[in-house]
């Protein structure tokens, strides 16, 4: 059994925020700022909204703060989703590469290994964390990486001997490659989550339409819109499939920030770790790629 430090993501063991996550929120909307040339009077309204946030979320956890901050934003610029041209863009590149990938997962000597490879290394494509990520060498890179953290053959049996998967997306672009590891396992019974309404450059229906992903699996709203996957404020309809799966594959950061705590065997954790917070509660090496079951 691996040793994790399993405090609240974002939060220190008395919890308070850690504030390496209040500073990675920060660097986000002063991005923003000057995306959306936001003037002086609105930054310093925004401002004031973050602080008072940060300052009333203790007990909250990280997705969940970013939540309160993204629609706060959307209110002060107008915009319901700030992140729609780089999502699109994510989604086009992704398509692209996709093409190109596809042919070489199907004759590759191990098809799932390649395809979970790819998936993982995807998850680089996020906007929230680092808007300059590098896909094309971050997919070279994740060819002959080991995993920090390596469940994966676990991971393939579930796969075979499950009769429902719950696939759960993270972000725009990285969804393509979710499609071609769907599409790699073969299974009749998969459903693939998203979230319900637009926050940060996380996957929601608009995408999974976009990049077809409906061909290879049911597409379902999670039913809120913080991004991560936090079960208390799931939907009824959403938690009577997370309740049914036999194995459920959570994609990225924010839906283990949101799991994280559950203990749940079924549930197999695929990300590339982008932050020290979640490189301690890990215990492994920021920029390493993980495939983490709780069970083990």
């Amino acid at each position: 059994m691996r040793t994790m430090n399993m405090g609240v993501v974002g939060t220190k063991p008395q919890g308070e925020i850690d504030k390496r996550c209040i500073g990675c929120f920060l660097k986000t909307y002063q991005r923003l700022f000057k995306k959306f040339n936001l003037g002086v009077a609105k930054q310093k309204e925004f401002i004031a909204f973050y602080q008072k946030t940060i300052q009333k979320a203790k007990h909250l956890s990280s997705p969940e703060i970013q939540r309160e901050l993204n629609n706060e934003f959307c209110r002060i610029i107008n915009v319901d989703d700030p992140f729609t041209a780089e999502k699109v863009n994510s989604n086009h590149i992704a398509l692209d590469l996709y093409r190109e990938w596809k042919p070489k997962v199907h004759s590759s000597i191990n098809p799932f290994d390649l395809a979970l490879r790819l998936s993982i290394a995807a998850n680089i494509m996020d906007y929230g964390a680092n808007s300059k990520f590098d896909i094309y060498s971050t997919l070279n890179e994740v060819l002959n990486a080991s995993f920090a953290i390596d469940h994966s053959g676990l991971l393939k049996e579930k796969v075979s001997n499950s009769k429902k998967i719950l696939f759960l997306g993270d972000n725009a672009g990285e969804i393509v490659f979710d499609k071609l590891l769907i599409e790699t396992m073969m299974h009749n019974n998969t459903i693939y989550a998203v979230k319900d309404a637009p926050v940060l450059n996380d996957v929601t229906i608009t995408d999974a339409k976009e990049v077809r992903m409906d061909l290879v699996a049911d597409v379902i709203s999670n039913g809120f819109d913080a991004p991560s996957t936090i079960l208390n404020k799931c939907s009824d309809a959403f938690l009577k499939e997370y309740n049914s799966a036999d194995l459920i594959i959570s994609k990225g950061q924010g839906n283990f920030e949101g799991l994280m705590h559950q203990n749940d065997s079924r549930i197999f954790f695929l990300l590339m770790v982008k932050c020290d917070v979640i490189a301690d509660v890990l215990n492994v090496a920021k920029g390493s790629f993980v495939v983490y079951n709780q069970g083990k």
